[in-house]
């Protein structure tokens, strides 16, 4: 049997992501690996840069895992960055302080974007694969290992645009002037991510994540066009067997749940202005739901962070298919006391939905 197949000794989450029967909810954090943690921040300075980190599979390893020797969690999260596959392209990718990620060579021409080709993964990216099967091997089968991507659309942003966007200006200037040239950066991303991702799974990730960040600042016709559609490429790229489940996750993506589910992935990750209880009733029969506390919430009283839990919960409600969240990712000045509060009350407030 395949590594990225062998059953983990908490397998609540794949239970969950195939919406089997589970004794509690299963609850990981996104960036839960990362700067609301003391550790984090010591090995984040030993190894001198996030690049470092990232590109470093010994480090990227200890990071990955620091949260599960705190926090009764169900899953672990590879430590990267969703823009890895641009940097790999030739972009030139640097992390500024204060302004977060910025390319030097960013594409901003019909003739740059032609010139780019799907990198390698085992080769350019190879340290990513190093650093899963090094995670896979020190989790000895605790908890699921989840790799990830960044989307196509969100990915072909940062490209375009330099840095985080803003406006959209150039990428959305893109998308209405030159769509010819963005279909073709799009399906060049397709074709990576895909590599990628099958990379990640060979290598020995249980669980993968497809993070369209970017997704809802389009309108509906051109989150069809530019975005969806190049997820589902990615999807019908993957091999289909032992294909671990596939999360996708876009932001603000709420009223579009039911053409994100027809894409063939097997989970949609729901950001915090999305209601469960109206995700469920509309594709719940057909996917598993992730999501959706407000990462506000944690900066709140103890008790109002197991209100809202119970909240969500209650929202959901009975039965399997549910992976507990956030609505995006751990803010860096939350205490760590406060993820204990909320995964401890996820565990014990969850086990009335699974009689």
């Amino acid at each position: 049997m395949p590594a990225s197949v062998e059953k983990p000794q908490n397998d609540r989450l794949l239970r969950a992501l195939a919406r089997q029967p589970v004794d509690a909810t299963p609850v990981w954090i996104m960036r839960q690996a990362g700067r609301y943690l003391p550790e984090y921040r010591e090995t984040r300075a030993r190894a001198g840069s996030f690049l470092t980190l990232c590109s470093t599979p010994e480090l990227a390893c200890e990071v990955t895992l620091q949260p599960l020797e705190r926090f009764p969690l169900d899953a672990a999260i590879l430590f990267s960055d969703i823009l890895t596959i641009p940097n790999a392209m030739g972009l030139g990718l640097e992390f500024v302080e204060g302004e977060g990620p910025r390319f030097q060579r960013p594409v901003q021409s019909t003739r740059e974007i032609m010139n780019l080709s799907v990198p390698d993964p085992e080769t350019e990216l190879g340290y990513v694969m190093d650093a899963v099967r090094l995670i896979r091997k020190e989790l000895d089968g605790r908890v699921p290992l989840i790799g990830f991507s960044g989307s196509p659309w969100t990915l072909a942003s940062y490209m375009v645009e330099g840095r985080a966007p803003g406006d959209f200006r150039k990428a959305k200037g893109l998308m209405y002037g030159e769509p010819r040239t963005l279909h073709h950066l799009l399906d060049i991303l397709a074709r990576s991510v895909a590599a990628y991702l099958e990379a990640q799974m060979k290598a020995g990730a249980q669980v993968l994540m497809i993070f369209d960040t970017w997704g809802g600042v389009l309108t509906s016709d051109a989150y069809e066009e530019f975005s969806l559609r190049y997820v589902r490429q990615i999807l019908a790229a993957l091999p289909t067997e032992n294909r671990p489940p596939v999360i996708l996750f876009s932001k603000g993506g709420g009223g579009w749940l039911e053409a994100m589910a027809d894409t063939g992935c097997d989970a949609l990750g729901l950001d915090w202005s999305t209601d469960i209880t109206k995700a469920r009733r509309r594709v719940g029969g057909q996917v598993a739901l992730q999501g959706n506390l407000d990462p506000a919430l944690l900066e709140a009283p103890d008790e109002a962070i197991r209100t809202e839990v119970g909240r969500v919960l209650a929202a959901y409600g009975e039965g399997s298919g549910h992976v507990f969240n956030l609505g995006h990712g751990i803010q860096p000045w939350i205490a760590p006391e406060k993820m204990a509060v909320l995964v401890d009350a996820v565990h014990e407030l969850s086990r009335q939905y699974h009689p």
